[in-house]
């Protein structure tokens, strides 16, 4: 870790950097996080480092264990399936709400992000996988137009974040990733919202089959 420099979202900047090494895998599950450490390895004091620990706790990132303090959650699949399914319902909405109004002036960043998607794909690198699509799932909340729904989502992206990092660093995304968005995409580009809503709802549910099957421990022979 880097030290980070005092500014009024110091923070958000410990959280995202804390929510970064459990991604990332080094933190792994099970480990004690000592608040000491964190903030003398980000330069800050014990204050945000704490505040930041209740958010991931909220977020399920990490846990309470007796007598240990904070460890870093295991992943749950019951839980993974929870998440999943409120997003295919949210997302859905979304894609819905986003082929209803979209503007001209969208379609090129949209399309945009679909390259850029599959660059990071093609670059094998794990945290840009990630990134590029969150980015493309925050794009489709703000072309919807309900501030809510962005607001809603953010802890269960942090969530599927953790859940995509430790699944990709061990197997590959699966091919047809972003052939999903772009369907998706290419729906709320011809303005048609049913497709857009009915594609949403499967890509995440495929997505929910599929890290699930990753996270489960293959049955004894």
């Amino acid at each position: 870790m880097k030290a980070l420099s005092l500014q009024p979202n110091l923070v958000e900047q410990v959280t995202q950097a804390l929510l970064e090494e459990v991604i990332s895998g080094q933190l792994k599950p099970g480990e004690r996080i000592i608040q000491e450490q964190i903030a003398q390895a980000l330069g800050v004091s014990r204050q945000p480092v704490q505040q930041a620990l209740m958010l991931l706790r909220n977020q399920g990132m990490l846990q309470d264990a007796p007598g240990r303090g904070l460890i870093v959650a295991t992943l749950d699949p019951a839980h993974v399936r929870h998440i999943y399914e409120i997003r295919a319902a949210i997302e859905a909405l979304a894609c819905r709400k986003a082929a209803e109004q979209l503007l001209p002036s969208d379609v090129a960043t949209g399309d945009a992000l679909i390259a850029q998607g599959r660059q990071a794909v093609a670059s094998g690198a794990v945290a840009s996988m990630i990134a590029a699509d969150i980015r493309f799932h925050e794009f489709i909340y703000v072309l919807a137009g309900n501030p809510l729904i962005g607001s809603t989502m953010a802890a269960h992206l942090s969530y599927t974040q953790r859940v995509m990092g430790e699944v990709l660093v061990k197997d590959q995304q699966p091919r047809d990733i972003w052939d999903q968005h772009e369907h998706i995409w290419l729906a709320i580009r011809d303005r048609d919202a049913d497709r857009a809503q009915t594609l949403a709802s499967q890509h995440l549910m495929q997505a929910c089959e599929f890290m699930i099957a990753r996270l489960s421990p293959a049955p004894a022979a």
